[in-house]
């Protein structure tokens, strides 16, 4: 972790989160770990000219990364290993590979040592590459390598580096490289195999095809199944620093609800790319926003009836089938959207059985997903000074036009009403008075 976290690492901590709450909820007992990288390349770069030690600036970074998941919804992890608490478990690896032939030190004196590639048969498997098609490795220098394709296992100190940056090690004073460390931490927790290993498109190539390689040639199985999602977009280009246009996480979550974030930004299919526009957030606030007004409404009129207590929370099954096909959000959600439109058409009818079992399943909907706006979590997302402002003055007027049509100046009560319509709030009159939303 050496930079701030923008919109990417966001959307990919939440596609994560909702694989683990589906996972969860279908009676699978979930380990989570999510590793950071406290001390790597980036890290001394980006401290190096400052007052601030590599140290301080790994962990200020992590406690933002940290604050953005929060914000959004994103459960915290089972475990959260630092790289710099497993250097013994690195070490360890590295002597295996080295024992069996797959690593070696380099004959510098520097102090590195690299991974084989050309000597692991598999070397590429994740990728469908062979090593003579891949980009030589640009992770160290190429001096002291018996070939370009081979990858830094761990780097020997370097005069210019901090000495808190530095590992007593069999190979002398140095640091991981960055692929040892996630191998180390997967299995330090995990286990020599396990299930699932998730993370960006991005880092197939070279990350995860290093750690594959690493840790099987070491002797450990690994992961299972590889899970990659898709990267973002900005208005049609793919996000970089160097064309300027990456989102960071503080204004995005500065820009709209907190809720209304994980909704956009778990909308789409997880492998495919995100695309964020102007008026994406405008949206995802209108689609949930319908979501709000069906629960609110409902829960309205069913309260105090006998009929409440058909709001059972099933999920339907087309929903079911969705997630687990692949984790089909997209689908999913148009399960959830359907069912809105159905239960809002069933309290239109006073079709209140209807309605009550609409309710059930989308809160259950809603919740397996994170995104249900009765839930505790989002109850102070949605108040602040501005929401207080305006419902103080829509209640002051719905008063008016309550007194109004008791006084049977119907002129004035659907004055009240036109003037609230078209502000783009809604007014809705029931058994239980009067009661309003913003269009969605």
């Amino acid at each position: 972790m050496q930079s701030s976290p923008h919109i990417g690492h966001l959307r990919s901590a939440l596609v994560y989160d909702q694989l683990r709450r589906w996972l969860a909820h279908s009676g699978h007992h979930v380990t989570f770990v999510r590793n950071v990288t406290d001390i790597d390349d980036k890290v001394l770069v980006n401290a190096a000219g400052s007052d601030e030690q590599w140290w301080a600036l790994a962990y200020r970074v992590e406690l933002e990364f940290t604050a953005a998941y929060n914000a959004i919804g994103v459960l915290p992890p089972t475990y959260e290993p630092r790289a710099t608490a497993s250097i013994p478990e690195m070490h360890e690896i590295i002597g295996r590979l080295i024992e069996k032939g797959y690593a070696y030190p380099a004959d510098d004196e520097s102090g590195d040592v690299y991974f084989d590639a050309r000597a692991w048969p598999h070397y590429g498997e994740l990728t469908h590459q062979s090593l003579d098609d891949m980009a030589p490795a640009a992770d160290s220098d190429p001096r002291g390598k018996r070939d370009v394709r081979d990858f830094a296992l761990w780097k020997g100190r370097k005069p210019e580096e901090p000495e808190s940056a530095s590992w007593q090690s069999p190979w002398g004073a140095g640091r991981p490289g960055w692929h040892i460390e996630c191998s180390a931490m997967s299995t330090k927790y995990l286990g020599a195999q396990f299930d699932i290993h998730g993370g960006g498109i991005d880092l197939r190539f070279p990350h995860h095809e290093n750690e594959l390689a690493q840790s099987t040639a070491a002797g450990d199985p690994f992961a299972n199944y590889w899970l990659h999602n898709g990267l973002v977009s900005v208005s049609g280009q793919k996000m970089s620093k160097s064309l300027g246009n990456s989102i960071f996480a503080a204004e995005l979550i500065a820009s709209a609800r907190p809720l209304v974030l994980r909704y956009y930004l778990g909308a789409a299919h997880y492998r495919s790319t995100l695309e964020f526009h102007d008026g994406a957030l405008a949206e995802a606030e209108a689609a949930l926003g319908r979501i709000e007004g069906f629960l609110e409404r409902a829960e309205r009129r069913l309260e105090d009836t006998r009929f409440a207590s058909d709001a059972v929370q099933i999920m339907p099954d087309e929903f079911v089938a969705a997630m687990d096909d692949d984790l089909g959000v997209p689908q999913a959600l148009g399960v959830l959207h359907d069912t809105v439109r159905a239960g809002n058409a069933a309290l239109d009818n006073e079709d209140l059985v209807e309605a009550a079992h609409a309710l059930g399943a989308v809160i259950a909907m809603t919740s397996v997903l994170g995104i249900n706006p009765l839930s505790s979590e989002w109850s102070t997302s949605s108040s602040g000074a501005t929401d207080v402002a305006l419902a103080a003055l829509v209640e002051r007027l719905l008063e008016d036009r309550q007194a109004a049509r008791e006084g049977r100046d119907f002129v004035t009560a659907d004055r009240v009403r036109d003037e609230l319509n078209a502000a783009g709030i809604t007014i809705e009159d029931g058994p239980s008075g009067s009661h309003w939303s913003l269009d969605g």
